[in-house]
């Protein structure tokens, strides 16, 4: 089923939701909200699907990648998976996964986009949500992106970096959620690379902890 005839059967307005994706991304902020160097306690989500059923999970660790807490939520599947409205489908999950917590992170990272999405990422929309900055990693661009060495421009301004972070493996694109800048984003993703990992450490403790939860669920 393409997206048209998903927008048909689950009744969505586009247009309504493309507004408030504007709307929100107003209140984005792209400074550091605290000094990032002294930070311990380190977020990162993941999703999954099974069946009808969404999944989101949240691990918090610190900075040597001890696990302090993981928590996660699971709900039925009430949005279509559309390709610039992710945050629709899996936003509701992660806010009740993040608010579980007791060892609240002081930043998060989330495979997705902040601000290299068109209007507004899941990766931004989740920042706001929680209220903590967020970093976006994907594992690709939006066609209004482009690469210009290591930076990723949208319409001639920088918004995002590429990070070849393993050997013969395609590049990480890291951009700002929000709450904190372009270059901390970068140099603290850079930071929690380890090694034969191509994702950041506690985004590959999330994805682990992700596997788990769906075999149990399963």
């Amino acid at each position: 089923m393409d997206e048209s005839e998903l927008i048909k059967k689950y009744n969505i307005d586009i247009e309504m939701l493309k507004r408030e994706q504007l709307k929100l991304a107003k209140v984005l902020t792209f400074k550091d909200s605290q000094d990032f160097s002294l930070i311990d306690k380190i977020g990162a989500v993941e999703t999954a699907i099974i069946q009808n059923k969404i999944v989101s999970v949240i691990v918090v660790c610190d900075k040597e990648f001890n696990i302090l807490e993981q928590q996660y939520s699971a709900d039925k599947l009430r949005f279509p998976y559309l390709h610039e409205f992710r945050s629709y489908r899996e936003l509701p999950t992660l806010i009740e996964a993040f608010n579980k917590l007791t060892e609240k992170p002081q930043v998060i990272l989330l495979r997705g986009h902040g601000i290299t999405h068109p209007r507004l990422g899941l990766a931004s929309h989740f920042a706001i949500a929680v209220n903590t900055p967020v970093i976006g990693v994907a594992d690709n661009l939006f066609d209004i992106d482009k690469v210009e060495g290591d930076n990723i421009l949208k319409e001639g301004k920088v918004v995002g970096k590429v990070l070849h972070s393993k050997v013969k493996s395609n590049p990480l694109y890291i951009s700002v959620g929000s709450g904190i800048s372009l270059n901390t984003s970068y140099e603290l993703v850079k930071i929690f690379i380890k090694q034969p990992h191509k994702l950041p450490e506690p985004l590959h403790l999330a994805h682990k902890y992700a596997k788990s939860v769906a075999d149990e669920l399963k």
